[in-house]
C-alpha cells in the first residue's frame, strides 16, 4: 500500500491540494490550515513539474518547454487581474511590480542558479545563441517599452500610459510574443535544440503514450491552478508579514512571483544538472517573454473597459538594475554560447541585489 501511494504521488497531490484550496476558500483559515497549504503549495510545485517532464517528453522540445510557461502565464494573468479588481487603485501598480520581479527572477535566479549549478556539475555548458540572442533581444525590447518608457513619455502625469498608448505597448507585446513563438516552433525550431545530446537517461527513455500525456497535462492544470490559487490564499498572511517587517509594499509581488514561478524554476534547475541547459534557457526566456507577452494585453484590456488605473513605470533604481541585467546577459551571449561558474555567479549577484534593494530600496 505504502508503495502504491508513493509511485501514484503524482496523481494524488494535486487533488490534495485542490481540495485544501476549495477548504482555504469557504472555511475559516486558521494557523493549522494555513500551514497544511503551504506544505500542499510545495507539494504542488513538485508534482506540476513531473507532469511537465512528462509532457514536454512525449512533444519534444521546443514545444515541452513552451506548455509549462503557457500554463503558468496564463493562470499568473487571471490571478494578477483578480487582485487588481479585489484591490482596487491600490493595486494599480500590482501589474508593475509583478512583471518586473518575473523578469529579474527568471533572467538573474533561476538562470544564473542554472549556470552555477551546471557547472559545478558539468564544468562547462553551452547553448545555441542563434535562438538565445533573438530571444533576449525580444525580452529586452518588451521590457522597456512596458516598464521603461512610461517613465519618459510626457502625454501623461507620471509613470503612467495614456489609452491609446496602452494599446499599442498591447498590441506591441502580443505581436512579438507570437511572432517568437513561430520563430521558435516553426521557422527555426533548431535554433532551440540542444546542440549535443544529454547526459539524462530519461532523454533516452521511451516516450509516454498519448494517453499518459494527456493525462499529465490534464494534472498539470490542475498543480499549476493549485499553486496560483494557494499562492492567492496566502497572499494576506505574507502582507500580514511584510507591513509587520516595515518593508514595501512591492515586496508582497516579489514573494508571490517567487512561488508562482517555482515549477518553472525548478524544471530548469533540474534540466541544467542534467546538461540540458538549452532546455532551461528555452524555458526561462520563454517564460518571461510569455508572461509580457500575454499578461500585458490582458491587463491593459481590462484597464480600458474598467477605467482602471494603471502604473507601469518603474523607479530610477529598478531601471539601472533591468539594465545590468540585460548587459550581463549580452555578455553571457557573446561568450561564444558557453557558460562558466562565474557568471552564474556575477546573475546570482545581481538576484541578490535585487532582493535586497527590494526590502531596503
Amino acid at each position: 500500500m505504502k508503495r502504491t501511494l508513493l509511485s501514484h504521488w503524482p496523481w494524488i497531490v494535486p487533488l490534495i491540494a485542490l481540495v485544501l484550496l476549495a477548504a482555504a476558500l469557504n472555511l475559516p483559515f486558521g494557523a493549522l490550515l494555513g500551514i497544511a497549504c503551504g506544505v500542499a503549495l510545495i507539494g504542488a510545485v513538485v508534482a506540476a513539474v513531473h507532469h511537465a517532464e512528462v509532457v514536454a517528453h512525449r512533444v519534444g522540445e521546443p514545444f515541452g518547454t513552451l506548455v509549462l510557461a503557457l500554463a503558468v502565464t496564463a493562470i499568473e494573468s487571471s490571478l494578477i487581474v483578480s487582485v487588481m479588481l479585489a484591490g482596487g487603485e491600490a493595486k494599480a501598480a500590482l501589474a508593475r511590480d509583478t512583471i518586473y520581479a518575473t523578469v529579474m527572477i527568471i533572467a538573474n535566479g533561476v538562470q544564473g542558479a542554472c549556470v552555477l549549478l551546471g557547472a559545478l556539475r558539468h564544468r562547462e555548458q553551452v547553448f545555441r545563441i542563434e535562438g538565445v540572442g533573438p530571444a533576449l533581444a525580444a525580452l529586452a525590447t518588451l521590457a522597456t517599452l512596458v516598464l521603461v518608457m512610461p517613465v519618459f513619455t510626457v502625454s501623461a502625469e507620471g509613470p503612467h500610459y495614456t489609452p491609446s498608448q496602452l494599446g499599442f505597448v498591447a498590441v506591441s507585446s502580443l505581436t512579438v510574443w507570437a511572432v517568437f513563438v513561430f520563430f521558435q516552433t516553426v521557422r527555426h525550431r533548431d535554433y532551440f535544440l540542444p546542440p549535443h545530446g544529454a547526459s539524462d537517461v530519461d532523454v533516452h527513455a521511451p516516450p509516454p503514450t498519448t494517453r499518459q500525456a494527456l493525462t499529465s497535462f490534464a494534472l498539470l492544470l490542475v498543480a499549476l491552478i493549485a499553486v496560483v490559487g494557494l499562492a492567492k490564499v496566502l497572499s494576506p498572511s505574507i502582507e500580514s508579514m511584510v507591513r509587520n517587517a516595515g518593508a514595501p509594499a512591492a515586496v508582497v509581488g516579489v514573494v508571490i512571483a517567487l512561488l508562482v514561478l517555482m515549477p518553472e524554476a525548478m524544471a530548469a534547475i533540474r534540466s541544467a544538472l542534467a546538461n540540458r541547459l538549452q532546455t532551461s534557457i528555452n524555458l526561462a526566456l520563454g517564460s518571461a517573454l510569455a508572461t509580457i507577452g500575454l499578461t500585458v494585453p490582458v491587463v491593459v484590456a481590462v484597464s480600458i473597459v474598467l477605467d482602471f488605473p494603471l502604473v507601469l513605470g518603474l523607479s530610477g533604481k529598478d531601471i539601472a538594475l533591468m539594465a545590468l541585467t540585460f548587459l550581463v546577459s549580452a555578455i553571457a551571449v557573446g561568450s561564444g554560447g558557453r557558460t562558466s561558474m562565474m557568471l552564474g555567479v556575477v546573475q546570482l549577484v545581481i538576484f541578490a541585489a535585487f532582493l535586497f534593494l527590494a526590502v531596503v530600496p
